[in-house]
């Protein structure tokens, strides 16, 4: 499938609005969806951490849920995929390979980890990047081309 360079170059939100765009909602997505996972679906999952936890230090985490949609948007929609289940499919890899990251090390480093709850965790990890890079998609603006088709 071809990439159609009027929609990158012609009229429309420019490349930076279109980032800026797709930064918001995978943000906005990020809070809403991960806030509902941890502190509504996940339930007492993640109490079997109670050994490893402490207090929320809110700098580490307030780089993470600023950094991980930039990094994202910037990794799995730019280039621009030609379609939505691309953008998707890149978000799902993407989220692997981050949750995978802190899941494994843990897993490798750490006695005693859970590795079901690793396994519920990259499930979440896949799933809610993929959701990031697909609300990303559609919030550049660009998902319909003139004649009312996904491109």
């Amino acid at each position: 499938m071809t990439q159609d360079n009027t929609v990158l170059n012609g009229p429309g939100p420019r490349p930076l609005q279109r980032w800026l765009r797709a930064y918001g909602a995978a943000l906005l997505g990020l809070c809403v969806l991960d806030g509902l996972w941890l502190g509504w679906a996940s339930g007492d999952l993640y109490q079997v951490l109670q050994p490893w936890l402490g207090p929320v230090r809110w700098g580490p985490a307030a780089l993470f849920y600023l950094g991980y949609p930039a990094g994202l948007v910037t990794l799995c929609l730019g280039p621009r995929p030609a379609h939505v289940r691309v953008a998707a499919l890149r978000g799902a890899l993407m989220g692997l390979m981050a949750y995978g990251t802190y899941d494994l090390s843990n897993l490798a480093t750490l006695r005693d980890w859970p590795l079901g709850l690793s396994l519920i965790d990259l499930l979440w990890g896949t799933a809610l990047s993929a959701a990031l890079a697909t609300l990303g998609y559609w919030a550049q603006g660009l998902g319909l081309s003139r004649s009312g088709q996904e491109q």
